[in-house]
């Protein structure tokens, strides 16, 4: 993210379906969302240095597993990227992660609740009120 908060840049994964949206995962026993957040972003797209800024709220979806619905919450943070993306391929449900301009961002993402925490996110990045 540019300093004057003018050229906001978001880090988006490609997923095996190739549909752009951000890292996420599961909560590990003991873990705190936020902690989950700081973890999945470094195996995800190999960020250790952030600065986890504040909460912008969650999003629910359903998913289909082995012919079961799951219903699933995900707590999004806004999060600041202190050192370089050192991405190297691990798994397959990613197949690759890149910064967007803010609005390409927005238009690459096709889920409309993490937009709407897009939105968010960069009215709280201009106000400096996170």
């Amino acid at each position: 993210m540019a300093e004057d908060n003018k050229d906001i840049e978001i880090l988006l994964i490609q997923d095996s379906k190739n549909r752009w949206t951000i890292p996420k995962g599961h909560i590990e026993e003991g873990e705190t969302a936020k902690q989950t957040a700081i973890r999945e972003i470094g195996e995800e797209v190999g960020l250790k240095k952030l600065d986890v800024l504040g909460w912008l709220g969650k999003v629910n979806f359903k998913y289909r597993r082995e012919n079961k619905l799951v219903l699933m919450t995900m707590q999004v943070y806004l999060v600041k990227a202190l050192e370089n993306v050192d991405w190297k391929k691990k798994e397959d449900i990613i197949k690759q992660v890149r910064w967007f301009p803010f609005n390409e961002a927005i238009e690459k993402v096709e889920y409309e609740d993490i937009q709407k925490l897009m939105l968010l996110a960069r009215r709280r990045i201009r106000e400096n009120n996170y």
